[in-house]
């Protein structure tokens, strides 16, 4: 079996991106790993300064998988706008 090394490419804010990413890197053929930060000792009071995890793909595919990311975080962030923007005038 090859051996691949892997590199951390983003930072996942919270489980929901994280699976999303995965889910869309895997559809894509980029095996991806995520590294959850949440340590049980401390309750995962570093979340909010580290972030949710971390993204790793092959160093091989590291370009492909961040313009994949990045596509992602651009459509999370539209769709964060639709939602933010109600129509009242009804």
């Amino acid at each position: 079996m090859k051996e691949e090394n892997f590199k951390k490419i983003t930072v996942a804010d919270n489980k929901f991106e994280a699976d999303i990413i995965s889910q869309t890197l895997q559809e894509e053929g980029i095996t991806c790993l995520i590294r959850p930060y949440h340590d049980t000792a401390y309750d995962g009071i570093f979340i909010p300064q580290k972030g949710w995890g971390a993204v790793m793909v092959p160093e091989a595919l590291e370009e492909k998988a961040a313009a994949i990311i990045a596509e992602i975080r651009e459509g999370l962030k539209e769709k964060k706008r639709g939602e933010d923007s109600v129509d009242f005038s009804e």
